[in-house]
């Protein structure tokens, strides 16, 4: 990620570690478990999982029977994530992974590409993740949509202030989102952009997920999320859609999968 220090004032305060473990965000992380579990070799496979926070993912993975590295630039989310039982969690950025080479089966970069606003820091990521997996391993990348601070913004009804609104609509424009309150940028993808960052780091073929849909502006989401047979039946509807070209940007988040061919592939772009 680009560490600056406005990034890590706002994550040192512990905002993240709720974030996907309550209210709606729930929804986000459901659906982040149910395509892995697909995706993902069969465990005990070796997982790096980069930008993982305080290790929302890296729990249920190690569950599952997974060998798990994490890895952040936050020390609070290390420290936190450290704590997790089978989770080996280390400092580090996605543009300079310390792995050796082919060392590792899959790596999930599920934060750091919408932290990193220039184009170059993504492939160069992305790139070290097809550098860091063995071939025939999966690298999947979480990327936030373009349209998702409007809708947000909408559903939270902070789009009532101007402030709020302009940036949601700057993003929409730009990708470029400097959020009222946090102080640091992020980066919106177009879907349609992802794919070819993803090539220019060396995987020419991906598979897109839109992880959420529509789902999660619904009002009554948590209700649906707080009862087990709402919960699958909603998750059962969103598998049923979740890769149609029309629907990818209504999702707040979507995640892309790749795997790594053999080592005769055309070497990505410094």
């Amino acid at each position: 990620m680009a560490v600056t220090r406005e990034l890590l004032a706002y994550y040192e305060q512990d905002r993240e570690h709720g974030r996907l473990r309550e209210g709606r965000g729930r929804l986000e992380f459901w659906r982040t478990q149910d395509v892995l579990r697909r995706a993902l070799p069969s465990p005990p496979a070796r997982v790096l999982d980069v930008g993982g926070g305080t290790g929302v993912h890296a729990e249920w993975l190690s569950a599952d029977g997974y060998e798990v590295t994490l890895l952040d630039p936050v020390p609070l989310h290390v420290d936190r994530a450290a704590e997790l039982a089978g989770v080996t969690a280390r400092l580090g950025d996605a543009r300079h992974l310390p792995v050796p080479d082919a060392s590792v089966d899959a790596v999930l970069l599920l934060g750091p590409l919408y932290h990193l606003a220039e184009r170059a820091d993504r492939v160069r990521a992305l790139a070290e993740a097809r550098r860091a997996v063995r071939p025939g391993g999966v690298v999947a990348a979480a990327t936030i949509n373009r349209y998702a601070a409007v809708h947000d913004t909408i559903y939270t009804n902070s789009y009532l202030h101007e402030r709020e609104r302009q940036a949601a609509h700057a993003a929409m424009a730009d990708g470029i989102m400097m959020s009222p309150g946090r102080g640091f940028t992020a980066y919106f993808h177009d879907p349609d952009e992802v794919p070819a960052e993803f090539a220019d780091a060396g995987f020419p073929q991906v598979e897109r997920y839109g992880l959420e849909g529509a789902l999660w502006l619904y009002g009554d989401i948590n209700d649906w999320l707080d009862d087990p047979e709402r919960r699958a039946l909603i998750l059962d509807a969103q598998r049923s859609m979740e890769s149609a070209p029309s629907l990818l940007g209504v999702s707040g988040h979507m995640l892309t999968i790749t795997r790594r061919a053999s080592n005769t592939e055309i070497t990505p772009m410094e």
